[in-house]
């Protein structure tokens, strides 16, 4: 009584267990308003929290606190600490620097790239009309 003839394996489940037509494996679909893990974590690091500084309480964001704390632990001498904080000071100085070299080039290279682009253009528009002239010359020989 059962269909032995037709294939099942990976990506062919066998007919008794698959979805009747028109129904889905998740009716209710994916929730509405659920966070992806980048949204998740902006908000626990915007999230306020309490911190005490000599003596006073204020509130600052838990990326901030988080900071003041490795500082504090580096300070300590805590080794692990002051390579993290020297690491986060190389990968901020490079996107500074890597910036302020962005600045410098387009100001500086601006002209050649203009004059670059100018040749560039000058090139293509000689091309063409090269082509249409090759053209018209093959059409007076008789051939194509």
């Amino acid at each position: 009584m059962r269909k032995k003839d037709y294939e099942i394996g990976f990506g062919k489940p066998p007919e008794i267990s698959r979805f009747k037509k028109g129904k889905s494996g998740n009716p209710k679909g994916r929730p509405k308003g659920s966070k992806d893990f980048g949204s998740d974590l902006r908000d626990v690091l915007n999230a306020k929290v309490t911190v005490s500084e000599n003596g006073k309480s204020r509130k600052v964001s838990s990326q901030r606190a988080t900071l003041m704390r490795l500082r504090e632990q580096a300070l300590k001498g805590n080794a692990r600490a002051i390579d993290r904080m020297l690491d986060l000071a190389k990968a901020q100085s490079f996107e500074e620097g890597s910036r302020e070299t962005e600045r410098q080039l387009s100001a500086t290279e601006d002209g050649i790239l203009e004059r670059y682009a100018d040749c560039l253009i000058g090139q293509t528009q000689n091309g063409e009309q090269d082509r249409e002239n090759s053209e018209v010359e093959q059409d007076d020989d008789g051939r194509s």
